[in-house]
């Protein structure tokens, strides 16, 4: 169950947002914001929080240190295949052929069939909303012809992008396998890549999705749940991916965007899912805190967006990262409903991320 703390920072975070707090309460506010910002330093191995449009570092803590990101890796596999759309090469609605190989991949999956064709689209979805493992085989083969020669281009683009404490050895993040070594890199570098996606590419089309209905070939449609938890409940966050696997801790890239300012965070191989949601919450808190003492920079036109090449909005299509406030609807009581002990931590998988330990509730209802 959350901690009373941290109920008092999620309703203080949904009122902020919703301009609810009064002038009058301003000392009040900071002297809880102050409380609430503080960071347990033994909840990560790695973390960072930036300012997204100009990629100044508002809070780091051995933001250098490498850790496997499991399925954060994934943000990768999203880039090369946003770019190779934005340069033509491929289009959203361009049909894949399933292989025997991703339809085998294990994991958090969306149970692709091999020979069955889905579309690009519709395998973002799959990678960006549900972690599948095996979307993220599929598109890799489909752009570079086999897994090993697409993480050829994502470590080509790693280095393009100065992340030199970066090395991935799959498209997906999944724990290797015997005789093989696992995707390696820091908060700094994933921060830095979030902000590549955030500027360049529609990446919050997928990951501001809650769930999604996947589409197969012979009409079975899969009901799909983001594994980001703080979606909905923390108020302006709209990305981007958790990853998790027992060596390499609980991770998550996360994304919050408030009254036309946005941030990124990232942490690396927190020990428990409840912990990493909860510091990451707070590293939010203090990262708008830091901002406020920053005057905004002027806004940047966006490029014109991409079109896919049946005439749709193509994957790809840059999204400015303080382009537009978040709308301040009102935000009604929070109420955090515990699950019952067996129900705790099961697994949406047998190796992925793990189910929130209570419900969040904004209606005032239980569900």
């Amino acid at each position: 169950m959350f901690s009373p703390s941290f109920r008092l920072l999620l309703v203080i975070a949904a009122c902020s947002a919703a301009g609810l707090v009064p002038a009058a309460a301003a000392t009040t506010r900071k002297n809880t914001q102050a409380a609430a910002a503080e960071v347990n330093h033994n909840a990560y191995r790695s973390a960072i929080v930036l300012d997204a449009a100009t990629g100044r570092v508002l809070f780091e803590d051995n933001a250098d240190v490498q850790n496997p990101p499991a399925s954060v890796t994934k943000l990768m596999t999203f880039l090369i295949i946003a770019e190779k759309i934005q340069h033509g090469e491929l289009a959203a609605d361009t049909p894949v052929t399933i292989t025997a190989e991703a339809a085998k991949t294990g994991g958090s999956q969306v149970w692709l069939v091999d020979k069955e064709k889905i579309t690009v689209e519709e395998l973002l979805y799959a990678l960006m909303v549900h972690s599948a493992n095996d979307a993220a085989v599929a598109l890799a083969i489909q752009v570079a012809g086999s897994k090993e020669a697409f993480v050829e281009l994502m470590n080509i683009r790693a280095r393009d992008l100065g992340l030199t404490h970066t090395v991935f050895y799959s498209p997906h993040g999944l724990p290797p396998a015997r005789g093989q070594e696992a995707d390696l890199s820091t908060a700094r570098d994933l921060a830095t890549l979030a902000r590549k996606l955030l500027t360049e590419t529609d990446v919050l089309r997928y990951t501001s999705t809650r769930q999604h209905d996947f589409h197969h070939q012979n009409g079975q449609i899969n009901k799909l749940t983001n594994h980001n938890h703080l979606l909905g409940v923390v108020p302006g966050c709209d990305g981007l991916k958790t990853g998790w696997y027992e060596k390499a801790g609980y991770s998550l890239a996360a994304t919050i965007q408030r009254n036309g300012r946005r941030i990124i965070t990232v942490i690396l191989g927190s020990p428990e899912r409840k912990l990493r949601d909860i510091t990451t919450t707070r590293l939010i808190e203090k990262g708008f805190a830091a901002l406020a003492a920053i005057p905004a920079p002027s806004p940047v036109a966006a490029p014109p967006p991409l079109a896919a090449a049946s005439g749709t909005p193509a994957a790809g299509t840059p999204v400015q990262p303080a382009a537009q406030p978040v709308a301040a609807a009102p935000a009604p009581p929070l109420k955090l409903v515990p699950l019952k002990p067996e129900e705790r931590n099961q697994p949406l998988d047998g190796k992925t991320e793990s189910a929130p330990a209570v419900h969040v509730d904004l209606s005032g209802t239980k569900k």
